[in-house]
This record gives structure tokens, sequence and C-alpha cells, in this order.
């Protein structure tokens, strides 16, 4: 008996051993999970703002696509050249047709 009382005692050391790293490792696979939620609720947040800006983007382009549309029309390019260039129509008798 005296002989296996030292391998009892050595398989108990090794199972402590044993139960030590493997509360290591659950502690460490717990703080990792931990971790990669607090990244993914930063990343999930950082999203939120991105969609919201370029929500923001896309209706200002809307905008300013409806006001190009608005500014390039026949009547405002017209009325600009009147007053802000002088520019008139020309008389009838003043336009010369050239011919090849």
């Amino acid at each position: 008996m005296s002989a296996q009382a030292p391998t009892e005692q050595v398989n108990e050391q090794k199972f402590f051993w044993l139960l030590v790293l493997l509360v290591i490792a659950i502690i460490g696979s717990a703080l990792s999970v931990i971790y990669a939620q607090h990244i993914n609720r930063k990343s999930f947040t950082v999203l939120q703002a991105l969609q919201l800006e370029r929500d923001e983007m896309n209706i200002e382009w809307g905008q300013l696509q409806l006001e190009q549309s608005t500014f390039a029309t026949h009547n405002v390019i017209e009325r600009a050249a009147r007053e802000r260039l002088g520019m008139e129509l020309p008389n009838q008798k003043d336009i010369e047709m050239l011919r090849p």
C-alpha cells in the first residue's frame, strides 16, 4: 500500500493542476467573449452613425440634383444671360444665315 500512496498523490496533484488549467482556460474564454461583444457593440454603433450620415447625404444629393435641374431650365438660363451678362436676343434683321 505504501507504493500506491505516492502514485495516488501524484495523480491527485496532476488532477489539481489540470483543474487549475481548465479554470484559467474558462476564464480566458469568458473574457474573450466579453471583449468580442464589446467590440461588436462599438462597431454596430459606428455602423449606425455612418448609415445615418449616408442617408443625410443622399437627401442632400437629391436636393442638389433638383436644384441643378431647376437652374438648367431654359428660362433661368435666359434670365441670367439678360441680367448678369446684358445679353439680348438679336433682331431678325441682325441674324445672318451662313451656308456651306
